[in-house]
């Protein structure tokens, strides 16, 4: 059985405590990992526990907010390497990410998933932007949210390492099975590249793995 995600994110919890405890505040802190790990889930956590037992405040940012939008047939026309760089609005994340350590507050327009037109070439974004707070611990969650070009924002990077077959059957049960052949064609590879040469485990300061 596998463990859960408390369980899994307990050396994480840890290590933000004691981050704290030696005043490190704000602590900005990215959970990266493959689609279908379960970082949404495991930020959830993490939010709860530090704010239940250790009276912690978070932020959480989303990283799907800044996904960068664009049909399916450009997506097939780019490369790998162009995917696992521009699937995500990293320029953006960066601006919210500054704005929150300049100011301590921030806003931006998510990505409009409800949009009819969500999948066009030109980037839908919801009119009522999204305004969030500085905490002690601030947490950008979602594949890619690591990247290089924002390490000079970041306190701590940490990857959620799933084994293959349980993350892709989360993915499933989450998406659909209809789902499989799309996620597969387009951002497998694209992921590969990423957390295989971008950003592999070494690059990260925590690694958290489920088997």
């Amino acid at each position: 059985m596998s463990p859960s995600p408390l369980e899994t994110a307990a050396p994480f919890i840890a290590r933000l405590v004691a981050e704290l405890e030696h005043g490190a505040a704000p602590v900005f802190v990215a959970l990266d990992g493959r689609s279908g790990a379960g970082k949404s889930t495991m930020a959830a956590a993490v939010v709860e526990t530090l704010g239940q037992q250790h009276g912690v405040t978070v932020t959480l940012i989303e990283g799907d907010q800044f996904y960068a939008g664009g049909s399916a047939a450009t997506w097939d026309r780019r490369s790998v390497v162009e995917r696992a760089a521009r699937g995500i609005d990293w320029r953006r994340q960066r601006a919210a990410l500054s704005e929150l350590r300049a100011n301590g507050v921030a806003a931006w327009h998510p990505f409009d998933w409800d949009a009819p037109d969500w999948d066009a070439d030109v980037t839908p974004l919801q009119p009522e932007p999204i305004r969030s707070t500085i905490a002690p611990i601030v947490i950008l969650e979602g594949a890619y949210s690591a990247r290089p070009e924002l390490h000079d924002l970041l306190d701590l990077r940490v990857l959620l390492d799933v084994a293959t077959d349980l993350r892709r059957r989360q993915l499933l049960d989450r998406e659909g099975e209809e789902y499989r052949a799309d996620w597969e064609s387009r951002w497998s590879a694209a992921e590969d590249h990423y957390f295989g040469t971008v950003m592999p485990p070494h690059r990260f300061d925590l690694v958290l793995r489920v088997d």
